[in-house]
């Protein structure tokens, strides 16, 4: 998509050029631990007649699982009311916080008491593909193919449009098991992106860096040169968090020597896979990587903070310390809505250009594999109608956008003359209604819990500044970013959005992943700081992995990606 008529910015557009836009297997616990954590789900619920408030008398009563996100209570919530009036349902909620939400959800089905539907965020966490081949085998998971096809022409009309979505939600043996979310989201295909403070590098009169020593001189006059003018060496140059999805710093430091994807840790070439952890090359960017540290340039606490610490760090009050942050997009560690001070002074940089590679990672837009949405064998027929046919209307444009933002003429409306989409060929058809700083929030719409389908078309639809500088137009600003990093990711690599594993060797690959990425990032991490050197250690490092099964899961993978090549030419 073309943004030539994207209209001035407060700063120039030199800046977004480039000088050459929420573990797999299921855990294991113990038996008192299990019998703990179960006792903590019914303090959840939202039980008995509370949950059926603005129902119908003679409403489908529907006990749904959910991760609630803080600003929301769906027991209350608008559009849970909409849901509820809309398809005859009366919602009793099982609802977990974010934190822990991966393992509560896994003991929820380990209890045998599990609900009649999952309703879940994607970005938190939700069913991995081998979840959803071993619940939907062991008849857990209902299959959804004939309600689709009886009570959801949405749906329908969806999966024939874009046949890899289809593929995206149906396993090998033909059954759908449950549905993905899916969010045709330019800037999150290039999720690893690096934000450089551009205010500071205007202050030292330096250049946007595009290569390693580059990078090392921008982040070394940051640290010695005071661009924040407190005349303190307070300035911290470069940081991160350690959450799980574009905020981690090692993978766009390590794309200058190798394609490093941040999860499977595979790369490809000429058709044969291989773990990129173990490679020549990945020791090299660990040394320039371990280099930047040992020079103060990366922030220790970038290989343990969270995401508020990390948003405080860009946030201090008073002086501003932040020189440079990995992230999919600035608002994740600054302020970029209404009245900010700082949100406009981070500009991306361009992919990290090393002595091998400016490769930039890259995801298919919107396809993330697993299930948000799924239906369980405890759920009766009628259920199973009413919540089909709730997800059909979810895969419409005024759904998602009910489910997502909220109500029209609350949290959106309709654009008014003159208002620009954000796809420039695109008819504008919503507008965000901003909350006022100060006002609580609106518990309308479910967030990202409701984000089942937005196509391109739809998120093109959506009014967007052409100041991308301002609140309105940040997405605007990712997408122009995101024109730095798009045609930089290797030709070749393992589309693991796409590839289904064999449903035998599904449990163990989920194994050998899970175990194999802990050991690369306990490597990684203990090769920066110290704790290990590369001439000394390395060797036992590459053993340790393959003591941990890296042949094995490279064999599965193989096999994997040569079934999905052969299928797709």
């Amino acid at each position: 998509m073309s943004m030539k008529n994207a209209g001035p910015s407060k700063r120039p557009v030199r800046r977004l050029r480039s000088s050459c836009p929420p573990a797999r297997a299921a855990v294991f616990f113990g038996f008192v631990i299990a019998l703990a954590m179960l006792a903590l789900l019914p303090a959840c619920r939202s039980a008995g007649p509370e949950a059926a408030d603005g129902a119908s008398a003679g409403a489908i009563r529907i006990r749904a699982f959910a991760q609630q996100d803080p600003a929301v209570d769906l027991r209350t919530n608008r559009f849970t009311k909409l849901a509820e009036e809309r398809f005859g349902i009366a919602f009793d909620w099982v609802t977990v916080p974010f934190e822990g939400a991966k393992e509560k959800r896994q003991i929820s089905l380990a209890s045998g008491q599990y609900p009649d539907a999952y309703i879940l965020t994607s970005y938190i966490d939700q069913f991995s593909r081998e979840d959803v081949l071993r619940y939907g085998k062991q008849g857990i998971f209902y299959p959804l193919n004939d309600l689709i096809e009886k009570y959801a022409p949405h749906i329908q009309a969806a999966f024939e449009a874009d046949p890899e979505l289809r593929e995206l939600n149906t396993a090998p043996d033909g059954n759908i098991y449950g549905l993905a979310a899916f969010s045709d989201c330019y800037h999150c295909s290039y999720p690893y992106k690096l934000w450089i403070n551009a205010k500071w590098l205007d202050k030292l009169g330096l250049g946007m860096p595009s290569a390693t020593e580059e990078l090392r001189n921008v982040l070394r006059a940051f640290k010695t040169r005071d661009p924040n003018g407190n005349g303190l060496a307070d300035e911290i140059p470069l940081s991160d968090s350690t959450e799980d999805f574009g905020v981690r710093l090692v993978p766009y430091l390590m794309n200058g020597f190798v394609y490093d994807d941040d999860r499977t840790y595979l790369t490809v070439r000429n058709g044969k896979v291989s773990l990129a952890a173990v490679k020549p090359e990945w020791k090299e960017g660990l040394a320039y990587i371990k280099s930047l540290y040992d020079e103060g340039l990366i922030d220790p606490g970038a290989f343990a903070q969270n995401a508020d610490a990390f948003k405080r760090l860009g946030e201090n009050e008073g002086a501003e310390l932040l020189g440079a942050a990995a992230a999919m997009h600035p608002d994740i560690f600054v302020d970029t809505g209404a009245g900010n001070e700082r949100g406009s002074d981070y500009d991306p940089a361009p992919p990290l250009r090393g002595p091998h590679a400016d490769y930039s990672v890259y995801f298919r837009a919107g396809l993330t594999p697993g299930a948000k949405f799924a239906i369980t064998d405890k759920a009766s027929p009628e259920a199973r109608v009413a919540l089909i046919r709730l997800a059909d209307y979810l895969y419409t444009p005024e759904g998602q956008a009910n489910a997502e933002v909220g109500m029209e003429g609350v949290d959106w409306r309709r654009p008014k003359p003159g208002e620009l989409a954000l796809g420039p060929d695109s008819p504008a058809s919503f507008a965000r209604i901003p909350v006022k700083q100060g006002d609580p929030p609106r518990n309308s719409g479910w967030g990202g819990m409701g984000h089942f389908y937005m196509p391109k078309s739809y998120r093109d639809s959506w009014v967007q500044d052409a100041d991308i500088y301002s609140p309105d137009g940040y997405e605007r600003r990712l997408y122009e970013a995101t024109r730095l990093y798009d045609g930089h990711e290797p030709k070749e690599l393992f589309p693991s959005w796409a590839v289904w594993i064999d449903a035998e060797d599904a449990d163990e690959a989920s194994m050998l992943q899970a175990n194999l990425r802990n050991g690369i990032d306990q490597g990684a991490l203990q090769f920066i700081m110290g704790d290990k050197e590369l001439g000394r250690d390395w060797d036992e490092y590459v053993a340790g992995l393959r003591s941990l099964g890296a042949d094995r899961y490279v064999q599965i993978m193989q096999r994997a990606y040569d079934a999905w090549k052969g299928e797709n030419g």
